[in-house]
């Protein structure tokens, strides 16, 4: 039996409904002795991992702008390593670090869950002993039907690595409810991300 291909994660949310998206961190995770970071003036390669490349390449060009518009410089990681999923970690260091980098940001896909809930139907019994009261009551309450309504959640691992040190500074996994599109998961997942590290003392908050 063939096997089917696996679509890319761009064509299945490009199938979801268009409901307003909702992101929720499901877990963090800080370096005990980090320090607090200022955005302005770092260059940060953003990293998006799929098997595609064109959805790779969009991913980081979304995380990217998304890192930028927090005061840092994002840059899609694919400018300066092109063959980013082929090249050892080593190599895709040194690179980044010729290249001016900073910090590396990564997000990967580490699930996708379909949730049901099924509100039942409901109808109120009426005034029956007239028909004026009963007239007007039974138009303002008609049978609604119940019905299914199935939510899509998307959940997401980020991560922050220092190069300098080549280490970990923040890890979080995140839940997002009906996204849209990929940009549209990228952005809000990057925005709750960055909300919680600077409650948690790894971001600074940007200036007023």
């Amino acid at each position: 039996m063939p096997r089917l291909r696996e679509k890319p994660l761009v064509a299945a949310l490009i199938c979801l409904s268009a409901c307003a998206a909702t992101t929720t961190l499901t877990s963090t995770w800080k370096a005990p002795d980090v320090q607090t970071i200022t955005p302005s003036g770092q260059a940060v390669a953003a990293v998006f991992m799929s098997n595609h490349e064109s959805e790779r390449r969009a991913g980081e060009e979304a995380l990217a702008a998304d890192i930028t518009n927090m005061g840092a410089r994002g840059i899609p990681a694919y400018t300066i390593v092109p063959d980013e999923p082929r090249m050892s970690a080593d190599a895709v260091r040194q690179k980044l670090k010729d290249a001016g980098v900073n910090a590396v940001v990564t997000m990967r896909v580490v699930g996708k869950d379909q949730r049901v809930t099924y509100s039942p139907g409901y109808v109120a019994s009426g005034p029956y002993g007239g028909f004026g009261p009963y007239w007007g009551y039974g138009w303002g309450s008609v049978y609604s039907p119940g019905y299914l309504q199935s939510d899509t959640l998307v959940s997401v691992e980020t991560l922050l690595y220092g190069l300098k040190d080549d280490k970990l500074i923040w890890a979080s996994t995140s839940r997002t409810e009906n996204p849209s599109d990929l940009a549209g998961l990228i952005n809000e997942v990057a925005y709750a991300t960055a909300n919680a590290m600077v409650k948690a003392g790894v971001l600074a908050a940007p200036a007023k």
